[in-house]
């Protein structure tokens, strides 16, 4: 695919609106995280979500290497903590409050949801690798509050 192309297909997938989360693991007692909108759900029973990862995250190897990854949905109010977690080469943790999950795995408080999994599968997607985690446990809010979206390369509000 020409680079033109590939600018007019992310503008096309852009047009899809999101939920904005933070995928957290830990590795050799480091903590680990990202900013992703590939989160999705796969199936009830058994409960299985998924997130995709790009091959050049800085993150890459600690979630390979991993049994364990905990999604954090954000609420409409975290766009700064979903742009630390965008951003390479900071201290993403610092001044960040969490409570260890599954395995270790950060749960960021605040977050609308949360979602611990134990790793079910990888498979290969293109320049991406697809988690697919069993939720061991999860958590909502239930205060009714408006998630973080994102569409078209921007946060977008959600009517709730």
């Amino acid at each position: 695919m020409t680079a033109a192309a590939a600018l007019r297909l992310r503008e096309a997938l852009g047009n899809f609106v999101t939920g904005v989360t933070v995928i957290t693991t830990r590795h050799d007692d480091e903590l680990h995280g990202l900013t992703a909108n590939s989160f999705s759900s796969v199936s009830l029973d058994p409960p299985l979500v998924l997130f995709s990862l790009s091959r050049n995250a800085d993150c890459f190897a600690a979630f390979e290497s991993s049994d364990h990854f905990a999604v954090n949905v954000l609420r409409s109010d975290q766009e700064a903590l979903s742009n630390r977690f965008a951003t390479k080469d900071i201290d993403k943790w610092s001044d960040v409050a969490w409570r260890p999950g599954e395995g270790g795995c950060p749960l960021l408080d605040g977050s609308i949801a949360t979602f611990e999994c134990r790793i079910a599968n990888r498979h290969e997607g293109g320049d991406h690798v697809i988690h697919v985690g069993k939720v061991v446990r999860f958590a909502h809010d239930g205060d009714g509050a408006a998630p973080l979206a994102f569409f078209r390369g921007r946060y977008a509000g959600v009517a709730t």
